[in-house]
C-alpha cells in the first residue's frame, strides 16, 4: 500500500529522531511494567509475612470465637480433596536442664510439610510421646544437643472437683515433669514465631493430650484456625464451599492470601493498603507519568516535520495518505517501543530479584518475575494508545498544510486567539477540578473512605497536572524569561537566552514540562514515602509499644505472682537494653457495679522511658487512670470523668484520662494501686531495646540472662516482630526508590530529548545568529543558559507539585492510622534541583556543540 511503503521510508530517513521518541516510549512502559510487577512482589511479600504461621497451606477454616473444637478439624481432614488439616495451637511449659528454666512455646508437628513455617536444621520431628525438637538457640541456650533429655514442667487439671465450703465446686490441679529426649533442631526462617521467642514442636498427639490434661474434664481444648493443604490446589474453590458445610461454626474458609489480605486489612483500619497503595495508585501514577512524557516527546517530533510533509503534498500525498501515514507511524513505533520496555521493565525487576538475597532483606522474596495479562497488556496499550493520541493532532495539522507552504520558511508555531482561549479555559477547568478532586479525596481518606479517597485524589491529581501542563504555555516562558532578566546582566547571550524563552511558547513549555512530570514525581514519591515512613513507624510503635516483656508465669490467688529480684537484676544488667521499668498487672474492680478492669501500674518516668508512645502518657499522675479507648469500649468506660476503683485495701477515686493508644490495659500510679491492693508487688519488667541494637540478639541475650536465675518467667520479644513488619516496609520503600531511579530517568530523557530536537529544530536561527557576528562561545553560553532556566523552572514547579502530591497521597491513604504529618526530604529535593540544572545544561550543551561546527552558510541551507 502507498502509506505503509511512504511510512516506512520515513521511518528509515528519521531513524534517529525516531530513535529519541522510542526510548522516551520504551522507559515509559518500562517504568509501567516494573511498577505492576513490584506491586504484585509487595503485595505478595507481605502477605507471606503477616500470614508467616499459615506457611504453605491452601485454606484456611477460621472462627472469630476461638470455638473450632478437634472435631471440627477431623471434620476438615475428612473432606474430598484434603491432603492434611491441623489445629494452629500453641501450648506453654517450662523446660529444666542443667540448672536452667526456660518459658517455652510448643506446637505440635505437621502432618504436612506444608502446614509448617518451620524447618528442621538437624535431627528429625518428634514422633514419639517422649521427644522434641527445640528452636537452635533455646539448645544452645540450655546446653543440650541432639540425644540429650530436658525435664518439662506442666500443670495438670484433676479429673475429679474438690467441693469447697460453700458448696460449690473447682477442679484443681498438680505439677507433672516430663522426661523428654531432643531429636532435633529447627529454625524459624520467616519469623513466624519470633514474638514467643520461637517455638520448641511436640508429636501431635502429645501436644493434644498436654492440652486436654489442663483442661477441666468440663471443657475441651479449642482454636481458632485450622490450616488445610489440598490434594490438587486447583480444586481450592470446591473444597472451600465443601470445607464450609463440614465445619458449619467456623466464621469463614478463605485462602492464604485472602487471609493475610484480612490481617492486613485490621492492622491498618480496615483496608488493604497493600493493594490500594503501592499496585493501584502507584500503577495508575505511572500510567499517567509515562503517557505525558511520550506525547511531549512525539509531538515535538512529528511538528518538526511538517515542512516534510508539506513537500509530500507537493509531489502528489493527499491530506488522507499524510494523516494515515503519520498515525501508522505512531503505532509501529509504539509497538515496538513498548514491547522492548516491557522486556526492559521486566528484566530490571527479575535482576533486582536476583541481588536481592545478598543483601539478607529477612523477608520471602520469589525468585522470578510472576507474569500475567495485566503486566503485558498494560505497558503496551499505554505505549500505543498514548504515542497515537500524541500524534492525532500533529498528523490532523500535516494533512491540512498546504503545498506551497514547503517553499516558504517555517515560521515558529504560536497559538491563535481561538485555540489560545480554547487552551487556557481547558486548562484552568482542569487545574481548579483536578485540584478539587484531589482535595476530596484527601477528605473521603480522613473520614475512613480510603478506596474511594485514593481515586478521587489520583483522579484529580493527574488531572490537575495535565491542566498545569496544558496552560504552561501562557505562564512558564515568561516566568522562565523574568527569571532570565534577573541574569541578563552577565551579557547579550544571556540576554538571548531569556528572549528565546517568549519567542516560541509553545517549544519552551513543551520542554521545561519533560522535565516537570519527572520532577513531580520524583518529588511525589519522596515526599510521599518520607510521610508514609513516619506515619507507618507511628504504627508499629501503637501495635507494639513495648519491647521486651518479662512477666512471671505463676499467681498468688487471682493475681500475678512477684518478680523475682533476680530475674529484675539480671534484665537491667543486659547489655543492648535502653531502660527497664517495674511495671505491676492487676485487676481491680469499680465500686457499686464490681467491673473488672485490667491495669498496669508504673513510675510514670519510667514507663515513659520504656515504652514506644511516651506522649500517651503525660498526663499519668498520682489522681489519674489512663485508659485507652479499646479499654473505655469494652470496659464500658466511655464517657466517665471519675472512677471508683476497690480492693482489698479499700477504695480510690481517680479522673480518667481517655487516650487514642492501642493498649489492652488501664494505667494508675503505684501509690494508687497500693491504696486498693497494698499487698501488690511488680510482676513484670518492661525493656526497650537502645537504638542501633541488634534487636533480635538482645532479645535472645535477655532470655539468656533469665535462664541462668533458674527463674519461671516469660519473655516475649514483640521488638523482633515489629522489626520483621519494618523490613517489610524497608523492603516496600527500597523498591520505591528503585523506581524512583527509573523515573529520574524517564525526566533526563524527556529533557534531553525536547531540548535536543529544539535546538536542532533552531539550525537556520543560530546560522543567521552566527552570521552576524554571535562567537561559538556566545552561542554555547546562549543556549547552556536557556537549557538551564527553562530545566529550573521546570524542576522547581516540579518540586512544589511533587511535595502537594505526595502529601495529599500519603494523607488519604493512611489517614486511618492516624495523623499524617508533612515530611520534607530536603537533603533528595536539593538533590533533584542540581541534577535538573545539570540536566538543562546538558541537554543544550551537547547539540550546540554540533551547531557551533557548522558553518553559517551550511547551516542557513539546511533543513
Amino acid at each position: 500500500m502507498p502509506a505503509t511503503r511512504l511510512t516506512l521510508g520515513q521511518m528509515r530517513r528519521s531513524a534517529g529522531r525516531l530513535a529519541s521518541a522510542g526510548v522516551a516510549i520504551a522507559i515509559g512502559t518500562a517504568f509501567v511494567a516494573a511498577t505492576l510487577l513490584a506491586g504484585n512482589i509487595i503485595t505478595s511479600t507481605t502477605y507471606a509475612q503477616v500470614s508467616a504461621t499459615l506457611a504453605d497451606s491452601d485454606l484456611v477454616v477460621f472462627d472469630d470465637a476461638q470455638s473450632l473444637t478437634e472435631a471440627d478439624v477431623e471434620a476438615a481432614r475428612g473432606v474430598e480433596g484434603v491432603a492434611a488439616a491441623d489445629a494452629q495451637e500453641t501450648f506453654y511449659t517450662e523446660l529444666n536442664h542443667g540448672g536452667r528454666s526456660i518459658f517455652q512455646g510448643v506446637v505440635g508437628a505437621a502432618s504436612d510439610p506444608r502446614l509448617t513455617p518451620l524447618q528442621v536444621s538437624d535431627g528429625e520431628w518428634p514422633a514419639a510421646g517422649d521427644e522434641i525438637a527445640l528452636p537452635e538457640d533455646v539448645a544452645e541456650r540450655l546446653g543440650v544437643g541432639l540425644g540429650d533429655a530436658v525435664s518439662s514442667s506442666r500443670w495438670v487439671t484433676d479429673t475429679e472437683p474438690t467441693r469447697l465450703e460453700d458448696g460449690s465446686e473447682t477442679y484443681e490441679g498438680h505439677e507433672v515433669v516430663d522426661k523428654l529426649t531432643v531429636v532435633g533442631l529447627v529454625q524459624d526462617p520467616y519469623d513466624a514465631y519470633s514474638a514467643m521467642g520461637g517455638v520448641a514442636v511436640l508429636s501431635a498427639p502429645t501436644l493434644a493430650q498436654w492440652m486436654s490434661d489442663e483442661s477441666s474434664p468440663d471443657m475441651s481444648s479449642t482454636t481458632g484456625t485450622i490450616v488445610v493443604a489440598l490434594d490438587d490446589p486447583a480444586a481450592v474453590e470446591s473444597v472451600r464451599a465443601a470445607l464450609a458445610d463440614a465445619v458449619p461454626s467456623a466464621t469463614d474458609v478463605t485462602t492464604t492470601d485472602e487471609h493475610a489480605e484480612q490481617m492486613v486489612a485490621g492492622m491498618s483500619g480496615g483496608q488493604d493498603l497493600v493493594f490500594l497503595i503501592f499496585v493501584l495508585t502507584f500503577a495508575a501514577v505511572a500510567l499517567v507519568v509515562a503517557g505525558l512524557v511520550i506525547a511531549n516527546t512525539f509531538q515535538v517530533l512529528v511538528a518538526q516535520r511538517s515542512r516534510t510533509l508539506a513537500l509530500l503534498r507537493c509531489v502528489g500525498a493527499g491530506t488522507g495518505q499524510l494523516y494515515r501515514s503519520v498515525l501508522l507511524e505512531a503505532a509501529i513505533l509504539g509497538t515496538l517501543a513498548s514491547l522492548a520496555g516491557i522486556v526492559v521493565g521486566t528484566a530490571l525487576v527479575q535482576g533486582g530479584l536476583m541481588v536481592a538475597p545478598a543483601f539478607d532483606l529477612g523477608v520471602p522474596l520469589p525468585e522470578t518475575v510472576e507474569l500475567s495479562a495485566p503486566v503485558f497488556i498494560a505497558p503496551l496499550a499505554v505505549g500505543i494508545l498514548v504515542t497515537l493520541t500524541a500524534a492525532l493532532a500533529p498528523a490532523r495539522a500535516a494533512s491540512r498544510v498546504a503545498p506551497l507552504a514547503a517553499l516558504r520558511p517555517a515560521d515558529a508555531p504560536t497559538l491563535g486567539k481561538g485555540a489560545g482561549r480554547a487552551r487556557a479555559v481547558l486548562a484552568t477547568i482542569m487545574s481548579v477540578g483536578g485540584f478539587a478532586s484531589l482535595a476530596l479525596g484527601i477528605v473521603l481518606g480522613l473520614q475512613g473512605r480510603i478506596d474511594v479517597g485514593l481515586l478521587a485524589a489520583v483522579g484529580g491529581g493527574s488531572v490537575s497536572l495535565i491542566g498545569v501542563i496544558i496552560g504552561s504555555v501562557f505562564w512558564l516562558p515568561k516566568v522562565a524569561a523574568g527569571i532570565g532578566r534577573l541574569v541578563g546582566a552577565a551579557g547579550p547571550s544571556a540576554r538571548l537566552a531569556a528572549a528565546n524563552t517568549l519567542r516560541n511558547p509553545r517549544r519552551t513549555a513543551a520542554t521545561s514540562t519533560a522535565l516537570l512530570i519527572g520532577v513531580t514525581l520524583v518529588g511525589m514519591m519522596t515526599t510521599g514515602a518520607a510521610s508514609a515512613r513516619t506515619t507507618l513507624d507511628n504504627e508499629l510503635d501503637a501495635q507494639f509499644p513495648v519491647d521486651v516483656d518479662v512477666a512471671t508465669t505463676t499467681y498468688d490467688g487471682e493475681q500475678m505472682a512477684a518478680m523475682p529480684g533476680a530475674v529484675a537484676d539480671v534484665v537491667d544488667g543486659v547489655d543492648g537494653l535502653r531502660s527497664t521499668a517495674a511495671v505491676t498487672d492487676a485487676s481491680v474492680s469499680t465500686a457499686g457495679d464490681e467491673q473488672w478492669i485490667p491495669t498496669l501500674a508504673a513510675a510514670p518516668d519510667q514507663l515513659r522511658d520504656v515504652v514506644n508512645t511516651p506522649e500517651d502518657f503525660g498526663a499519668l499522675q498520682p489522681g489519674t487512670l489512663v485508659v485507652p479507648d479499646g479499654v473505655a469500649k469494652t470496659y464500658r468506660l466511655e464517657g466517665r470523668d471519675q472512677i471508683e476503683l476497690t480492693g482489698p485495701g479499700g477504695t480510690t477515686t481517680l479522673d480518667v484520662v481517655g487516650v487514642d493508644a492501642q493498649y489492652a490495659y488501664a494505667f494508675l500510679v503505684p501509690q494508687d494501686l497500693a491504696t486498693i491492693h497494698p499487698d501488690l508487688e511488680p510482676n513484670r519488667v518492661w525493656a526497650s531495646v537502645a537504638e542501633g541494637e541488634d534487636v533480635a540478639a538482645t532479645v535472645a541475650s535477655v532470655q539468656d540472662a533469665v535462664s541462668t536465675t533458674d527463674e519461671v518467667v516469660e519473655v516475649t520479644g514483640a521488638v523482633v516482630q515489629r522489626q520483621s513488619y519494618q523490613q517489610v516496609i524497608d523492603v516496600i520503600l527500597g523498591i520505591v526508590v528503585g523506581l524512583l531511579a527509573v523515573a529520574v530517568v524517564i525526566a533526563l530523557i524527556g529533557v534531553a530529548n525536547t531540548l535536543s530536537l529544539s535546538v536542532i529544530e533552531r539550525t537556520r536561527e543560530n546560522a543567521m545568529l552566527r552570521a552576524i557576528g554571535l562567537s561559538k562561545a556566545q552561542l554555547r553560553s546562549m543556549l547552556a543558559i536557556e537549557g538551564m532556566l527553562i530545566a529550573g523552572v521546570g524542576a522547581a514547579l516540579g518540586v512544589l507539585l511533587g511535595v502537594l502530591y505526595g502529601w495529599a497521597g500519603a494523607t488519604t491513604a493512611l489517614s486511618s492510622m492516624g495523623d499524617v504529618p508533612l515530611v520534607i526530604p530536603w537533603a533528595d529535593i536539593a538533590m533533584v534541583l542540581g541534577v535538573a540544572l545539570v540536566a538543562g545544561l546538558l541537554a543544550s550543551v551537547v547539540p550546540a556543540r554540533a551547531a557551533v561546527r557548522t558553518h553559517p552558510v551550511a547551516a542557513l541551507a539546511a533543513e
